[in-house]
């Protein structure tokens, strides 16, 4: 059960969760006033991280077939 916990798929959940709550933080985040630049671009900067490991997992776990 342990191992399942660190699998790449469980991973994976995570990031989404963890992307899909800093899309819910930005969009909050954008609608007050005085917006904060520091902290949007320190989110992005986390979301485009996020996104990028996503896609380097999703590669792993369905590597692309050979011609």
């Amino acid at each position: 059960m342990d191992s399942n916990l660190h699998s790449p798929e469980r991973r994976l959940i995570d990031l989404r969760i963890e992307h899909g709550d800093l899309d819910a933080m930005i969009d909050r985040a954008s609608s007050e006033t005085p917006l904060d630049e520091l902290l949007m671009r320190r989110l992005k900067k986390r979301r485009l991280s996020l996104r990028d490991e996503i896609a380097r997992i999703e590669r792993l776990l369905n590597p692309d077939e050979p011609a």
